[in-house]
């Protein structure tokens, strides 16, 4: 039995409603694992189809892809509902998957991907929007820990996946085991999905502000990567160039349109800001780490690759368990302030750790430090989408939550980024005599006397002390956010046709 709630608010039956958190659930892992999957499988893929000079677009095409699409799509569900923009983008997203494996060369593969990503983007949006519009405000942590857990799930099994697939079916089948998942998830969805309004009446969608952010948007991120891969060069000068231009003018247009894409007034509210913050800094100060520590260990504590991999496993296991107890919690009991607080002081802590940390430690030590992190991390990261979404009227769910999503996606781009240069930079200029910081590898270091193993594994710990140290900082800037934020409860009933809820209501005594 499913019940409509005002205009946009719709409450399912228990059993809808089970069927449909699982629906979303599967979709979510399989957008999540395509990002992850092919990690191992690259050097393969691009090997087979003569391109290996191009092998890393194979992940930055679906993830360009997937961050510029998240603001047009947040803002396409207010519009047009979004079971339409969730069904669209799961047909398409089966599609792509099917000519990413059928590709004969990589021009195809790179398009199929591109298109592979801006679907993913719809399919994990639309998850976190669906379940604000099914649920009460108290209800949504657990769901959306539920469904958010497909990330850490992906980040911890789709490089062993992806890489077992390739060398017993081969390449195509990263691609094509998503069809009959996905296909399952899609006959669920067209039963379990409810027929939920539009949110707001089109006045002409917001063209200009779109297309504008598009171009500002990948203009930073070529420009990023670019100054990570060759310094401050030409071509990454003028792409920084074109997004500071392109986004002062998205601002300009934003203030001045009638319904834009992305709303300037979100960010008086200080729930909406403080999320906003918080959700930069998981992006700035953990998700862009992550893609450096297996290096970090493997030349700091003179690991194999093999073994480095641990200490990003234990931090994402860590992320995974506080966000499925936390969203339990949150649900069980209203209570969400501490969390945010909490969270950020233990990310702050163990990375400030993971500075301080003498070398000669053990494996075991990084990886609790950066368990701790994770834990502190995974504390708050869903959990915050709750709560913006509960700041804004319904009709403008998908906008916030696109927002959200966003600023998580280019924080943790650029921070990206920017690690490499300095990590780039601080090794090339101090390594020892006769090698070559363009072509190391963990493999040619271990090869050294036991002196020069030495010398770099402090090399390394000299030039990300100071890493892990801002991102200490960024986390203690966290604290404060947090600190921002409304207390008081989570609400238990639906929310009315306008507002989800303004603020969360004030505790009991």
């Amino acid at each position: 039995m499913t019940r409509s709630i005002g205009q946009n608010i719709m409450k399912l039956s228990p059993l809808r409603l089970r069927l449909l958190i699982a629906c979303l659930l599967t979709v979510s892992f399989l957008a999540a694992m395509d990002h992850t999957v092919v990690s191992t499988s690259l050097a393969t893929i691009a090997g087979e189809l003569g391109a290996l000079q191009y092998m890393s677009w194979i992940v930055v095409g679906y993830t360009l892809a997937s961050t510029v699409l998240l603001p047009v799509l947040g803002k396409l569900d207010d519009v047009l509902g979004p079971r339409k923009i969730f069904l669209g983008s799961l047909g398409t997203f089966l599609l792509a998957s099917l000519f990413c494996g059928l590709a004969a060369d990589f021009s195809w593969l790179i398009t199929a991907r591109v298109i592979q990503g801006m679907s993913a983007a719809g399919l994990q949006l639309m998850s976190q929007t669906i379940i604000a519009r099914v649920t009460t405000q108290r209800e949504r942590p657990r769901y959306m820990a539920m469904v958010g857990a497909a990330f850490p799930v992906a980040i911890l099994i789709g490089p062993l996946l992806g890489g077992a697939i390739t060398d017993y079916w081969g390449w195509p089948w990263i691609f094509w085991i998503n069809i009959p998942l996905g296909a399952a998830a899609l006959v669920l969805a067209l039963f379990a999905l409810p027929h939920l309004e539009a949110g707001s009446s089109p006045r002409g969608f917001d063209m200009a502000g779109a297309a504008v952010f598009a171009m500002s948007l990948v203009a930073l991120i070529l420009g990023v990567t670019w100054t990570n891969g060759q310094g401050f060069s030409l071509p990454a000068l003028v792409c920084l160039a074109i997004s500071l231009l392109g986004f002062i003018t998205f601002f300009w247009i934003e203030a001045r349109v009638s319904d834009p894409m992305i709303p300037l007034g979100f960010f008086a509210n200080r729930t909406i800001a403080a999320g906003a913050a918080l959700s930069a800094i998981i992006g700035v100060g953990l998700f862009s780490i992550t893609a450096y520590l297996p290096t970090y260990i493997q030349m700091a504590y003179q690991t194999s690759v093999t073994v480095s991999g641990l200490v990003p496993i234990a931090t994402v296991f860590g992320m995974l368990c506080s966000n499925l107890l936390t969203g339990w919690w949150a649900s069980r009991t209203g209570h969400y302030w501490t969390f945010p607080v909490m969270g950020t002081a233990l990310g702050s802590a163990g990375l400030l750790a993971m500075a301080l940390l003498p070398m000669g430690q053990p494996l075991w030590v990084p990886m609790a430090v950066m368990a701790v992190v994770g834990i502190g991390t995974g504390s708050f990261m869903n959990l915050i989408v709750t709560l913006v979404q509960g700041a804004v009227p319904v009709r403008q769910t998908g906008t916030i939550t696109a927002t959200i999503n966003l600023v998580r996606h280019i924080g943790s781009t650029v921070a990206t980024a920017m690690i490499g240069a300095v990590i780039a930079v601080g090794v090339a200029g101090q390594l020892p005599p006769g090698l070559n910081a363009s072509t190391l590898t963990p493999q040619q270091v271990h090869a050294q006397p036991a002196a020069v193993q030495a010398e770099i594994a402090g090399l390394y710990h000299t030039v990300f002390t100071p890493v892990f140290t801002i991102l200490a900082i960024a986390y203690v800037v966290g604290v404060i956010a947090a600190l921002c934020l409304p207390r008081g409860r989570l609400e238990n009933t639906m929310a009315s046709t306008e507002h989800n809820a303004i603020e969360p209501i004030p505790a009991q005594p």
